[in-house]
């Protein structure tokens, strides 16, 4: 396959969903080329959790046997390289490269994943993934019974609230924008024992990622441990929305229940266009995913 340029499906993105949908395609003898910046958005997590059969391991490890395992497959083929564009052609869709290659395939499958957009906070970054996290399912049992904030606007706050106050007493929210609070939330909050700390954050103190302090605009400073940031994010890449995909309100690629697009031979999976945020689910939609383009191909061939 090593000079193969045209595929039954093109899978852009080779971390969890992309892979998972290769496996479903090879197995059933497709010819699929898989191609990966290298660049996953999980690339600081030290541990992957939450995944019945992988809980703890780090994410790259469950990534490298999953590329091992999937090109077993001698339908499948695996380029490190970038897509930097793509359009329709009589067949289907053809995707150039960042090194200037040309691929076409029938399908195409988006498994790119999104960018989370850091503040302009010293120290954040650096922290991202390690104490400083998203998701309590992901991360919350780790980070239990610590001296946690969340950081984040107000339906967010306020949906992560009950979840992490089940992990830990000692929780304090973070909203700038304190003032837009509605009674009914503070009496919750109150009744909870829960502060409220209504300054802009304006620095991360830190250890090798692990939180020590934080600065706040109004001079203070307070010790935590571990904090949870509901943060703004953009695709990882622009093509579906160049090839027409439609995005949500909230910047998601738009999907129906089979994983499809809204153009036709276009699908999505992993967290470019879930809200679940994580492994298992990422390999759980690639692995549907797979499946309908088969049947997809299969149906058009019969």
């Amino acid at each position: 396959m090593t000079d193969k340029k045209t595929f039954d499906a093109i899978i852009i993105g080779g971390s969890y969903a992309g892979l998972s949908a290769a496996m479903a395609l090879g197995r059933s003898l497709r010819h699929v080329l898989i191609l990966d910046s290298g660049n996953p958005c999980n690339k600081q997590t030290p541990h992957s959790h939450n995944f019945i059969t992988q809980d703890g391991v780090k994410p790259h490890q469950i990534s490298e046997l999953a590329k091992e395992q999937v090109l077993t497959y001698d339908t499948v083929k695996f380029i490190r390289d970038e897509a930097v564009s793509g359009h329709k052609s009589n067949s289907g869709f053809v995707i150039k490269t960042k090194s200037e290659m040309e691929f076409s395939s029938r399908k195409l499958i988006f498994a790119t994943g999104i960018q989370d957009i850091m503040p302009d906070i010293s120290g954040f970054s650096e922290c991202w993934g390690i104490s400083i996290v998203h998701c309590p399912y992901c991360h919350g049992y780790e980070i239990r019974n610590k001296k946690t904030a969340i950081y984040a606007d107000i339906p967010k706050a306020m949906h992560l609230a009950p979840l992490v106050k089940n992990l830990t007493d000692n929780l304090i929210l973070i909203i700038p924008n304190k003032t837009d609070l509605k009674a009914e939330e503070i009496q919750k909050l109150k009744k909870h024992n829960i502060d409220i700390i209504d300054h802009q954050i304006t620095k991360i103190e830190h250890q090798n990622g692990r939180l020590q302090n934080i600065s706040f605009s109004n001079g203070k400073k307070r010790s935590f441990e571990a904090l949870y940031a509901a943060l703004n994010f953009k695709q990882h890449s622009s093509i579906p929305e160049e090839l027409g995909c439609k995005l949500s309100e909230q910047g998601y690629i738009e999907i129906d229940l089979f994983q499809k697009t809204t153009v036709e031979g276009i699908y999505a999976c992993g967290d470019n266009s879930g809200m679940m945020r994580s492994v298992a689910n990422a390999v759980y939609s690639g692995n549907i995913t797979g499946a309908m383009v088969n049947a997809e191909l299969a149906n058009e061939q019969f």
